[in-house]
């Protein structure tokens, strides 16, 4: 199914690499790890915004992927089934925080972070305090939007997924996809913290 719109640069390579790694070639698939990795991790970080969980869940993914692969139907979804385990597991790690939270095992904190202070005592802390900030402002600009609205909005501009892909990812017709994103589009528009977001950018 080479040429296919849900497949990334060099598809025919990627949907090979899939292929061997469905017939249970182990470096076939860690070369997939090489290629998808940092935009598992970013997916990731983009929404708990902490390094070293989001380092560990992207491992966590390529695990459960790894397992899963045999079972994956078409070599050409390869990349949101891939996205779809990583949003699984970033509400698993959400629901099970929300949980620790309950019983004291998630401390509370101010908006200066035990990742924040950590990163005022390296060279590059004042950047990463900047990141900081730029996400606190995402966060604001699309808190209006619904919980899909949101998903839509990420995955069509943090991980630049298409509209095909997204509706894989999420299991939604293209149409309802459009929709969303539409609607979501509109919101953030009409928000103000849409030019403090320009202000703030890294």
């Amino acid at each position: 199914m080479a040429g296919s719109r849900l497949d990334p640069p060099g598809a025919d390579r990627h949907l090979e690499l899939v292929r061997q790694a469905r017939r249970g070639d182990e470096l076939a698939f860690n070369r997939l790890i090489d290629l998808y990795h940092r935009q598992v991790y970013k997916m990731i970080y983009y929404r708990i915004k902490e390094t070293m969980e989001a380092e560990d869940l992207a491992q966590e993914v390529f695990l459960q992927a790894f397992r899963s692969i045999g079972k994956l139907r078409s070599a050409a979804t390869f990349r949101p089934w891939l996205f779809r385990i990583a949003i699984n597991r970033v509400k698993d790690y959400r629901r099970r925080k929300r949980w620790l939270s309950l019983f004291g095992l998630f401390g509370q904190e101010d908006d200066l972070t035990a990742e924040s202070r950590i990163a005022l005592h390296n060279p590059e802390g004042p950047v990463q305090l900047e990141r900081k900030q730029f996400w606190q402002q995402v966060d604001r600009l699309i808190s209006p939007l619904s919980p899909t609205e949101q998903e839509v909005f990420r995955l069509r501009f943090f991980d630049q997924l298409s509209i095909n892909e997204i509706g894989h990812v999420l299991n939604k017709p293209d149409n309802t996809i459009k929709t969303h994103l539409y609607r979501a589009l509109r919101k953030v528009k009409a928000s103000p913290f849409l030019e403090r977001l320009a202000e703030v950018a890294p």
